[in-house]
């Protein structure tokens, strides 16, 4: 058994560290709540290579004298608890560990520099992987200033662990947002590479902090929350055409203390109701007060997280204010979801006769009919010869119908497995070196939502849409990669960003040129004026927003090519072929074909399946075929 040893203060520290300072943003959070809780009115924030070369919080609080500062970079100091007590009472301030400036001292190079109210000089403190360097005295106006370098410096697998710099920054802007947003009193300033991101005012005015921060756009769809009782709410909310396609601008507030409490994000979801469409979010700000007793915020290293006595209590009272807020302003109507689901979105079909009212001629149609010379023609048109930019399948059912002298839509069905329905598929071994779909025999359409065929002796299963979503993501993806022609859009495209939103278009300029398209971004305004040709002279603003937020949000080495992606998925999904879309025979091998030359026929874009398969041994094990004597009766 190996030997219980009591380990050294240098890798306690080192622990501790990797506890508090996960990223460059939990080193941010850490200084701006020290700010806020010293009684800050300005608060800058600086930040270079995401975070990880730099981060500078300056601010005109309380500074601390030569003593104090001394103090206050060992481990567990601190000037906002006394004692058990104050846990059990409940805390006020933002921080109480004592463990913010150790943490981030013994992980990086800082430099603190602070002056306290009515001192003649300051005090300037350098400390480097946790131990003091220098203390000496320095100049400054009261308040503190504490610079961090080379973070992680010292402990390069943790360094190796961050992600691209646009991701750093992401998390930072987040961070120094959510406390603008809590303390509009307060005059907060985020800079990046000598640019800065946003500025609020500090006059109090939170819906002139929400417009530094989420633009004008944004703030004036927000709509006042008040709730006064023993769980008080208060806030703003978006109404429900203002939203994104993540949750990342639900910011919830408890006492004054930023979380990510999954309770009360849900219940502000709730209070829409119908109203959203289920992949919409909208933005709120909303904070929720409950007596200090009520809610214990030390259950979390980095205090993100609540627990409640009474949650089902304060999920009720935040669903019932931002119901409340958004019935005043007349904005729950009906049941009809918003977002994707506008009206102009809905597709308007011609009436057909009810199945019911067949002539009985009609409901006696053979099984296998005879084959059809149209049919057959349908089916050896090549996958490649269709548009597939507005859904290939689609469009050859109103051609066909388009025909008096063909059958209508509805009576195109599949009986059994016919020669012309036969895709011979391909070996594994081939040249290109793609997946390839096995022979396949199609048995006819389900629901009008899957291909159903057989694949010697297993069951074959295809989603129709998720399968023509791939199909057309690998054209655009094709067509994109190959480089080509811009098309300049008829008017360009104007839209309005968040802070965060602005920072990753940003980033993704170049890579946006490269592609085709041709934009700029004028102080919070994107403008797009020309695009790449495959896109067809058009680009959803909305689209393009939410592939912003998304970016926000992504953890990949490099977000700004994952919301490039994101984009292609997206477009290849709006023209794709629905659910509920009967397809004619014909339509329904060119789609097989055209998915057996995809590189991966297998998933759509977004990951969903395209096919499953179900194993001759699985079907006689579900139907148990395997069991002894299955001619006589079971014994009980």
């Amino acid at each position: 058994m190996s030997e219980i040893r009591e380990l050294d203060d240098r890798t306690i520290e080192q622990i501790a560290a990797g506890e508090v300072v996960e990223r460059p943003a939990s080193a941010v959070k850490e200084l701006v709540e020290n700010s806020l809780d010293a009684g800050a009115e300005s608060v800058d924030v600086t930040v270079a290579g995401g975070g990880t070369e730099r981060i500078a919080v300056a601010d005109d609080g309380r500074g601390m004298s030569e003593a104090d500062v001394r103090r206050a970079v060992r481990q567990h100091t601190t000037s906002k608890i006394g004692g058990i007590e104050d846990l059990e009472s409940g805390v006020s301030t933002l921080g109480f560990r004592g463990e913010a400036l150790s943490t981030i001292g013994a992980v990086s190079r800082m430099t603190i520099t602070t002056r306290p109210p009515g001192a003649d000089t300051g005090t300037r403190l350098e400390m480097a992987g946790g131990e003091v360097q220098a203390v000496e005295p320095a100049g400054r106006a009261p308040g503190t200033t504490v610079e961090v370098t080379d973070l992680f410096y010292n402990t390069p697998a943790r360094r190796k662990f961050l992600k691209a710099e646009s991701t750093e920054f992401g998390h930072v802007n987040r961070v120094v947002t959510r406390y603008a947003l809590a303390n509009p009193d307060v005059a907060v300033s985020l800079t990046h590479d000598g640019r800065e991101t946003f500025a609020t005012t500090g006059q109090g005015d939170r819906r002139g902090a929400i417009m530094a921060v989420y633009g004008r756009e944004v703030a004036e769809s927000m709509r006042e929350v008040e709730r006064e009782g023993a769980v008080g709410v208060r806030g703003y909310v978006s109404d429900p055409e203002t939203t994104r396609s993540t949750r990342e601008y639900l910011a919830t507030y408890v006492n004054g203390r930023y979380v990510t409490d999954s309770a009360l994000r849900e219940a502000i979801l709730d209070a829409y109701g119908t109203q959203l469409a289920p992949d919409r979010f909208p933005f709120a700000v909303l904070f929720v007060e409950v007596p200090p007793d009520a809610v214990d915020v030390n259950v979390h290293p980095r205090k993100t997280a609540v627990r409640f006595d009474d949650e089902p209590a304060v999920r009720d009272a935040v669903s019932a204010a931002v119901s409340d807020a958004l019935l005043d302003e007349g904005l729950v109507r009906s049941g009809a979801p918003r977002g994707r689901s506008a009206p102009d979105d809905a597709p308007v079909s011609p009436e057909t006769p009810d199945e019911s009212e067949a002539s009985d001629d009609e409901t006696r149609t053979p099984v296998n009919p005879a084959p059809d010379p149209d049919r057959e023609s349908s089916a050896a048109t090549p996958s490649a010869d269709r548009d597939r930019s507005t859904g290939g399948a689609d469009r050859a059912e109103t051609d066909d119908d388009s025909d008096p002298g063909r059958e209508p839509a509805r009576d195109r069905r599949f009986g059994g497995a016919t020669e012309n329905a036969t895709l011979p598929g391909l070996d594994e071994g081939t040249e290109d070196g793609f997946d390839r779909l096995p022979p396949l025999d199609v048995l006819g359409q389900l629901d009008d939502t899957y291909l159903v065929a057989a694949a010697g002796g297993d069951l074959v299963v295809i989603d129709q849409h998720a399968a023509d979503e791939r199909v057309n993501y690998e054209r655009l993806r094709a067509a994109l990669d190959g480089g080509g022609d811009s098309q300049a859009l008829v008017r360009p495209v104007r839209l309005d960003l968040t802070a965060a939103e602005a920072a990753v278009f940003e980033d993704a300029l170049p890579a946006l040129r490269e592609v085709g398209f041709e934009a700029s971004l004028d102080d919070r305004t994107a403008v797009v004026t020309a695009v790449p040709a495959v896109f067809d002279d058009a680009l959803d603003p909305d689209l393009l927003r939410d592939v912003l937020a998304s970016a926000l949000a992504d953890e990949g080495a490099d977000p700004v090519a994952d919301a490039a992606d994101a984009l292609l998925a997206d477009m290849a999904c709006y023209p794709s072929l629905t659910g509920n879309t009967s397809l004619s025979e014909g339509s329904a091998v060119a789609l097989l074909e055209a998915l057996d030359d995809c590189e991966n026929p297998y998933a759509c874009p977004h990951g969903r399946p395209v096919v499953v398969e179900v194993s001759a041994d699985e079907l006689a094990d579900r139907f148990e075929r395997d069991y002894p004597g299955h001619q006589h009766r079971r014994p009980e």
